[in-house]
């Protein structure tokens, strides 16, 4: 035995029987390793019929794997790819969901994208529509957006159908986005003098085939004849709040644009569904907007909120949603629970399930109501 690991033999003749074969068995293995043998001792003794302290120190070691950062990341990555592939209940229904606000910046285009890929990997049919000029929902999905692409610019003029426009996604099977162009920029001056402007979506999402569990319409910040065609084509709205107090002065308008619309042109808008965005929970402001916006809309709101995190700003750059991009970060969990949260109001009451003619036949009624 080397010289230097003498100490470490004498330092060890006192032991127990139980230790000496702990001992033996580390160096038995070419690591006397004296951090180890603590490890291995300070577990309680196993159950009669385990083998020994190995075991226990196995166990240890396992334990402590799984309890770090990276292992509690590594965890939730699992969770968010979906790769135990759960699948969320289908609705009765297409779902059919307006992301809207005319303010800036709340994240309605990334709540969309991530919402839309979140719903896809967890088994159900997904429809993206990229109503904004800026086609950022489109730079999420990976899907190309320059002048000239068939887009929902051809779509609202009537030259292309949404199933000759819409592209499959490569990050979620089973989505599908229409992508925005610039040219959509100028689509309110040209549709000003159409017959039935409001209603071009609207038509467009009643023919489209293979029919969706979902779709999803990302809106431009403002409330001009593109949002308005979103509003008539929907049947929900879904309304990110940014935790600040700017995001809920032009609520007031966004609200009343909403009745208006359904009071004069589609009967059953209703506001459904609020999420809370950009939480900062360093800052007592955030927590008095989420208080104020949870007394206002009550159980609409979704119990999830999605905080300020730098993954979910850097995702698009490279062409993804937070959801592909890091699977791990806080944002991806928040987004994965307010789709999954999503997905359950929208399940199927028992009657509803044992009605006659299976779940397509309603997916006919939810898009045969757009016409």
């Amino acid at each position: 035995m080397p010289d230097n690991e003498t100490p470490l033999v004498a330092a060890d003749a006192d032991l127990g029987s139980d230790d000496a074969d702990v001992v033996a068995a580390e160096e038995s293995m070419g690591q006397p390793d004296r951090v180890s043998r603590e490890t291995v001792m300070s577990f309680p003794p196993p159950p009669p019929g385990n083998s020994g302290p190995l075991d226990s120190a196995a166990a240890a070691v396992s334990r402590e794997t799984f309890d770090t950062p990276i292992a509690r990341e590594a965890m939730r990555a699992v969770q968010v790819r979906n790769v135990r592939n759960e699948v969320w209940p289908k609705p009765v229904a297409t779902r059919i969901i307006t992301v809207a606000n005319q303010k800036g910046g709340v994240g309605k285009t990334t709540t969309a994208v991530n919402l839309a890929v979140a719903l896809a990997h967890h088994g159900l049919s997904v429809l993206l529509i990229d109503l904004d000029p800026q086609g950022n929902a489109s730079t999420a999905m990976g899907v190309a957006h320059h002048a000239g692409t068939p887009s929902v610019y051809d779509v609202l003029l009537g030259s292309s159908s949404l199933q000759d426009v819409a592209i499959p996604v490569e990050a979620a099977p089973g989505l599908r986005c229409v992508p925005a162009t610039i040219d959509l920029a100028g689509a309110d001056i040209e549709l000003a003098s159409q017959v039935a402007r409001e209603h071009r979506l609207r038509k467009a999402i009643s023919g489209y085939e293979p029919q969706a569990d979902y779709i999803l319409i990302d809106c431009p910040p403002a409330l001009g004849l593109l949002t308005l065609n979103a509003l008539v084509a929907g049947k929900e709205i879904l309304i990110p709040i940014q935790c600040e107090y700017y995001a809920l002065e032009g609520l007031a308008q966004l609200l009343n644009t909403v009745e208006l619309v359904r009071t004069q042109l589609n009967a059953t808008l209703d506001v459904s569904t609020v999420l809370l965005t950009m939480y900062d929970s360093r800052t007592r402001l955030a927590d008095q907007v989420a208080d104020e916006v949870r007394q206002h809309f009550g159980a609409k709101v979704i119990r999830s909120v999605i905080p300020r995190n730098v993954r979910v700003s850097e995702a698009p750059g490279y062409g993804q949603t937070v959801m592909t991009y890091d699977a791990g970060s806080r944002g991806a969990v928040s987004y994965l629970e307010a789709a999954r949260e999503l997905a359950e109001r929208g399940r199927p009451s028992p009657a509803e399930q044992d009605r006659p003619g299976g779940s397509s036949e309603h997916h006919n009624e939810g898009q045969g109501t757009q016409e």
